[in-house]
């Protein structure tokens, strides 16, 4: 007892003090609102929006770090070194990059790294949670970490402990951590430097900044540079005057936490996240996706908004098969998380957008990605399609009440079939946003208290570009 007592409070002693430390996060371009309202509702901290869009920045306590992996609408964190909002650059090359040189080992390094070790072990913990009872791999296909604990007579040893209590385990266990964790300690870390560099005004490229600013990094810590299996990942990112020296957080882009079955045009589930916010569900609201390609936005809203309940579907039986993929690979790993609940608020089914099986004014929100006409349809499809589902959705959808949020890259088509339906949606606001390198528009929009089969716009035939028009919108395709 008086054993485990100490081993607490030795592990107590080696926890640091939390301390202040500003955190950076890449989101979605257009939606640094959105993600500054999540980060305020979630962490109770005020965020900055940087003048280099799809930025963020806000201060957290190190008590908090866990819930910054939390965030829905963030794509890549990390840690801010230092923050100079108006840094002068020389005006030649060679001084420009020698200034870059010197500033490496005068930075603050000790809190930021601090925190990179602090969220590695939280990321090596939670993956021992998901991973509790891992299958046994073939000895040739060990990663690097086994490979360090397979030493002469551990495996001999682990067939001698077998029957061994969990218990008795439990001290072996924590002794072969801290071996490993002294081995690796005792190794250079490797490193990159990653430059991110916007405005027409720098005399230098970003690589020209990564090579001497990473050179000078590698000379004050005595790391070694790798591009691929690296441990630290070093960012300098430079807007015009702004330069942001930071430690990255995250591996990999949090927007792949949902989709395990891709299609050709599937949306990032940060953005899908953004979109459902900026049409506020509600406690029971009825929500639909009628073109849910991967299911993207429904599974971030059933994840998120558990109270509502959510309708997916598609004309395509490909996309149907991939959106019900996704839903059970969700409900299985919450199942192996141990959570007992029998699956989610949601459903999935074939239909035609232009003839929805349901009742008039039974549905709260449609929110969904329509066709840009690049990659899946046309531009020429779109003068005929747009304005069928803006009417079809008006059908569906709640008078007084009901929203839409709608995302598109054909804003000359949308905005032209919106007009035409000005008895049945009003437009509220619209946030421009970049997918994929366009630019594309999401379209909120509220419905009018205009009864469906009394408008105008009900019985009027789709808007059809005049042959010329459209000939123009090919050529620019």
């Amino acid at each position: 007892m008086s054993e485990d007592i100490g081993a607490v409070t030795s592990e107590a002693e080696e926890m640091p003090q939390p301390f202040s430390v500003t955190i950076g996060a890449t989101v979605p371009t257009g939606f640094e609102h959105t993600a500054a309202e999540e980060v305020h509702e979630k962490i109770g901290a005020d965020a900055r929006i940087s003048k280099d869009r799809g930025r963020i920045y806000f201060e957290i306590s190190t008590d908090d770090l866990p819930k910054v992996h939390h965030l829905k609408s963030v794509d890549n964190l990390f840690v801010v070194v230092e923050f100079y909002d108006n840094y002068q650059f020389k005006d030649s090359k060679e001084e420009a990059l020698l200034d870059l040189q010197e500033l490496a080992p005068i930075l603050p390094w000790t809190n930021a790294l601090e925190v990179w070790k602090m969220n590695n072990s939280f990321k090596k913990k939670r993956s021992r949670r998901r991973g509790a009872t891992p299958k046994p791999k073939p000895s040739g296909d060990a990663s690097d970490s086994e490979k360090l604990q397979a030493e002469p007579g551990a495996p001999q040893e682990k067939e001698e402990q077998e029957d061994v209590c969990p218990e008795q385990e439990t001290n072996p266990q924590r002794e072969q951590d801290s071996e490993m964790q002294e081995q690796a300690e005792n190794k250079p870390l490797k490193f990159r430097v990653t430059c991110n560099r916007a405005g027409d005004k720098h005399s230098f490229t970003s690589n020209d900044a990564a090579r001497d600013f990473g050179g000078a990094v590698q000379e004050f810590f005595e790391w070694k540079a790798d591009m691929t299996k690296f441990d630290v990942e070093v960012l300098l990112n430079i807007h015009n005057n702004e330069v942001v020296v930071g430690i990255a957080l995250t591996e990999e882009s949090l927007h792949r936490r949902n989709i395990t079955h891709f299609g050709p045009t599937t949306l990032r589930s940060t953005l899908a996240y953004g979109m459902l916010r900026l049409c506020k569900p509600q406690v029971s609201d009825v929500i639909v996706d009628p073109m849910c390609g991967t299911g993207a936005i429904p599974l971030e809203g059933v994840i998120e908004w558990t109270r509502s309940f959510f309708l997916s579907g598609d004309n395509h039986d490909m996309a149907v098969s991939r959106t019900v993929n996704n839903i059970n690979h969700i409900v299985k790993r919450r199942q192996d998380g141990g959570s007992t609940s029998p699956g989610l608020p949601i459903d999935t089914i074939q239909w035609d957008l232009c003839h929805l099986p349901m009742r008039p004014s039974s549905v709260d929100i449609i929110i969904t990605d329509m066709p840009f006409g690049k990659r899946m349809g046309s531009k020429k499809k779109n003068w005929d399609l747009y304005p069928s589902c803006l009417r079809e959705m008006a059908r569906v959808c709640r008078p007084g009440t009901g929203r839409a949020v709608l995302l598109t890259q054909d804003k000359k088509c949308f905005q032209k079939a919106l007009s035409r339906m000005s008895g049945l949606w009003r437009k509220s606001h619209t946030v421009w946003v970049n997918v994929g390198g366009l630019h594309a528009g999401v379209f909120v929009l509220r419905r009018t208290e205009g009864v469906f089969g009394t408008t105008p716009e009900d019985g009027r035939e789709p808007h059809r570009a005049p042959e010329s028009q459209v000939e123009v919108i090919e050529e620019k395709v």
